[in-house]
């Protein structure tokens, strides 16, 4: 079995998923006490997880936040970001996970059609060139 990573290797989504666990809370309660805390009412559980999922890497802002909220210091959580911002995106896995790139289309030609020729929604337009 292998051990996790101590605290001063480990990246950001990992370390918040630990603190947020070691108090029993949800995403969304996190959320509600980064809010509390901050004074805002703008950060969803939503959020929470595209941190903790390294989907997105918070800000100075909300760093400082998360440290006093789960209460750990500012320069681990600093130093993990830093980590996590230089390892760059995780990649697509999962069910119904694509990469970027087997997301977008090829190319424009029959964006929007659908087969038999007619275009999405229907109306005025709805037969393709033919």
């Amino acid at each position: 079995m292998i051990s996790p990573a101590p605290p001063h290797r480990t990246q950001l989504g990992p370390l918040l998923v630990r603190h947020r666990l070691a108090r029993g809370w949800s995403q969304r309660r996190a959320a509600a006490e980064l809010c509390a805390a901050a004074g805002v009412a703008t950060l969803s559980r939503h959020e929470v997880s595209r941190w903790e999922r390294q989907r997105r890497v918070p800000g100075e802002f909300w760093l400082g936040w998360l440290a006093v909220v789960l209460d750990v210091p500012a320069a681990v959580l600093t130093e993990a970001a830093a980590r996590t911002r230089r390892a760059g995106p995780p990649a697509a896995t999962g069910p119904g996970r694509r990469s970027a790139a087997a997301a977008r289309p090829a190319g424009r030609a029959g964006a929007g059609v659908r087969p038999g020729g007619t275009t999405r929604g229907g109306g005025a337009g709805a037969v393709a060139n033919r």
